[in-house]
């Protein structure tokens, strides 16, 4: 139930050395050596450490500054006319040589901000048009309804794509539901609104949209302030540091701010509308969820779903009683989900039509620990806990027992789910050096939310949340409850009967409601998600004061309690059963945004034998790739052409997917076109007895006989075996046929 939103983050480094202020004129002749210092410091400095973007902008404001001075000190000396033509020289000398400098230092946070935002830099967006071209060309993915000009948003997997596609969903069940034994079920994508206000989805799952005030064109109104912050400091090198520090604080508060703070941002910086400069209208909500009705009468409201998760939450009772009413147990889904976004954009990584693939981890909220988690404790990979990101500090490689033994991560079961993304991901072939868990900040977090982390992967676009992994604690079930009137809890059965002492806070809707009107269920929900000892506290402080702060989380602010609006007691009783509604650990993973990072982390290109082209390759994991192996005839031969079928059909028979090039063309450049598509593995047939099977990303050979052609590749592709294994047990290929692209 992750409501993904895309932030990219600013990446920080560690700060310079002091720099000097250059010298000016009358000395002249000093100020010039002093600039040349100062050039070769800089230089020194680089090769030592990476400066920060905030001290970078420090020193090119200095070094302009002095270079203004020294244009304004040769200027003096033409215009006096009683300096010598060595002294004019020698200021002119100085002036060249603190505009190098100046210029040297722009270069340098050119490439900091760059490096740092994420997206920005000619190299990202020549790797991004790189492989969408390629991805366009083979087919993976395309825009959808292209003859008609398409929608933005919606896209159509071509052939490979789809292939990609079901092979990582295959790999996720594989991995999560036969791997931890989940309960998997498939629900509907219509949802009748009933169960979409329980959520909260009817009246919250909004973003802020602003109108061009002449032609109608709607923007979101955050992607507009962000773009025009993120273009200030990626472009404009002369910002003073105060108001590059503005920007960057805007970036960071970007989702806590109200229509109103939104709105006048936007008109203090003067942004309009992007495509006609017309003005625009003041931010309102707008829901994403597309609407529907259910039946002919047009009177039963629906929506398309917005997550997957709902559907499971609603069934948890029936989905308890089939697991034998124990716990823990964890529900999964695969399916589609539909956000109507305001401005889609950036390719695969926002569209109004997507696939979701859900886990829901149903927990005792009193014991969250997991007999597993041991087999993960010792992963170690980037972790971005919000101390480091308050500090402006960068991700750290953590090992996640030590983040879950130091209270980083909340909670056994949590932290297991975090170690197993990871693993996952890995599987597929994303970068382990591109790939960090980065923890919500308060700001983000939901009040009644444990902890909650998101994968995040590297990518063009910078970095891109593609998994959420959160501790909803008993929020959504409890909603359900409520809204339904079904009880959706579990039970815990004691041997003999206890007696214990039970918290029970009892607001009063109608006094909260007569004091907070349209806040009032907001305040109800953080009353009755307080803990025991925050409760204790309160009942304490109304007893003595009648009144008390309390503060609201999902409204920003304290609010006046009084002891009419909560009735607080701890009561006695004499239980036979322990009675309780479960926590839910939620992995929420974005396949499609999934997909695109390992498109990207799986694409290079490499020179051809002539070296007049670089050829593409997609170097997916076998396990991954679309086409596990192409079969070539060598040359047009009637006995090579029935041994090709041959392997084929044993190919067929193991199931492996392959298929057979026998055009005329080289087999180099054969190679070059399943390589583009990323097919691991390559059969030549240049012997009716025996054959060659190549290896895309080594090129390497080995030749196998043909019997045996279907038993290797699928001990290759299934992951049993390495290249490494199969190449130490059978013979290595040199010959004329190699590889001629």
């Amino acid at each position: 139930m992750v409501f993904m939103r895309f932030r990219p983050q600013l990446i920080f480094s560690s700060l310079p050395r002091a720099i000097p202020k250059p010298r000016t004129p009358p000395a002249a002749t000093l100020a010039a050596a002093a600039a040349r210092r100062r050039h070769h410091s800089t230089a020194v400095a680089t090769s030592m450490a990476a400066p920060s973007e905030d001290a970078l902008r420090r020193a090119l404001a200095e070094r302009q500054a002095a270079v203004d001075a020294q244009a304004e000190a040769v200027r003096t000396l033409k215009a006096g006319g009683g300096a010598s033509k060595a002294q004019v020289d020698a200021a002119v000398e100085a002036l060249k040589a603190l505009k190098i400098d100046a210029g040297a230092t722009a270069r340098r946070l050119q490439q900091a901000v760059g490096a740092g935002a994420g997206g920005g830099g000619a190299a990202r967006e020549e790797l991004r048009q790189a492989v969408v071209n390629a991805l366009e060309r083979k087919l993976f993915y395309i825009p959808s309804f292209k003859i008609y000009r398409g929608v933005a948003g919606l896209y159509d997997y071509g052939p490979p794509g789809c292939r990609v596609k079901a092979n990582v969903l295959s790999l996720w069940r594989q991995h999560f539901v036969l791997g931890e034994n989940m309960l998997e079920v498939d629900c509907p994508c219509v949802t009748p609104e009933i169960v979409l206000k329980a959520s909260g989805h009817v009246e919250k799952f909004t973003d802020l949209m602003v109108k061009d005030e002449k032609t109608g064109t709607c923007y979101r109104a955050d992607h507009l302030l962000k773009d025009f912050c993120k273009e200030k400091l990626e472009k404009d090198l002369t910002l003073p540091q105060e108001k590059a520090d503005e920007f960057k604080r805007i970036l960071a508060i970007l989702d806590d701010l109200s229509p109103e703070e939104l709105g006048a941002k936007i008109k203090e910086y003067g942004i309009v509308a992007p495509d006609t400069k017309n003005p625009l209208s003041d931010p309102y909500p707008f829901n994403l969820m597309f609407q529907t009705s259910i039946g002919p009468t047009g009177l039963s409201v629906g929506y398309m779903r917005p997550e997957t998760a709902q559907g499971i939450f609603v069934n948890f009772k029936d989905l308890y009683y089939y697991n034998g009413q124990k716990l823990p147990f964890a529900a999964a889904q695969i399916g589609r989900a539909f956000r109507n976004e305001i401005s889609p954009r950036q390719g695969l990584l926002r569209v109004r039509e997507f696939t979701l693939a859900e886990i829901e981890h149903f927990v005792d909220p009193e014991d969250k620990s997991h007999p597993k988690f041991v087999d993960v404790a010792d992963l170690e990979f980037l972790m971005f806990p919000r101390e480091l990101q308050l500090s402006g500090e960068s991700a750290k490689l953590m090992k996640l027992g030590d983040a879950v033994s130091k209270g980083t991560v909340n909670n056994e079961t949590l932290g297991y789910f975090i170690g197993r993304v990871y693993l996952f991901l890995i599987l597929l072939g994303i970068d382990k050096g591109r790939l960090r868990f980065r923890q919500h900040l308060p700001n983000e977090m939901a009040h009644y939310a444990a902890d909650c982390w998101d994968a995040e992967i590297e990518c063009s676009y910078g970095w891109i949340e593609c998994v959420g992994i959160a501790d909803r604690s008993a929020y959504d079930l409890r909603a359900h409850s409520e809204k339904s009137g079904v009880p959706l809890v579990a039970h815990e059965k004691f041997s003999k009967p206890r007696e214990v002492e039970k918290l029970v806070i009892v607001p009063s809707k109608k006094d909260l409601g007569l004091a907070f009107k349209g806040s009032q269920k907001m305040v109800l929900e953080a009353l009755e998600a307080m803990s025991e000892k925050e409760a204790l506290e309160m009942k304490a402080a109304l007893e003595t004061k009648g009144e008390t702060n309390f503060n609201v989380c999902t409204l920003g602010k304290d609010v006046v309690i009084t002891k009419k609006m909560v009735s607080i007691s701890m009561e006695k009783k004499l239980e036979h059963q322990r009675v309780f509604t479960p926590s839910v650990i939620e992995p929420s993973f974005g396949i499609g945004r999934i997909i695109y990072c390992l498109f990207e982390h799986s694409f290079y290109t490499r020179p051809s034998k002539s070296e007049e082209e670089q050829l593409n390759v997609f170097r997916f994991p076998p396990l991954v790739a679309p086409i596990k192996c192409t079969v070539f005839p060598l040359v047009k031969n009637q006995e090579f052409d029935d041994a090709a079928k041959v392997i084929a059909k044993s190919l067929t028979t193991a199931g492996i997917s392959h298929i057979i090039d026998t055009t005329a063309i080289s087999i180099g450049r054969r190679y070059a076109r399943t390589d583009e598509i990323g097919v691991p593995f390559a059969v030549t047939v240049d012997s009716p007895t025996n054959v060659t099977i190549r290896e895309r990303d080594s090129k390497e050979q080995i030749r196998v006989d043909i019997s045996e052609v279907a038993y290797v590749v699928k001990q290759l592709t299934e992951g049993q075996s390495t290249w490494a294994d199969v190449s130490a047990k059978y013979p290595a290929h040199v010959g004329p046929q190699g590889d001629q692209e």
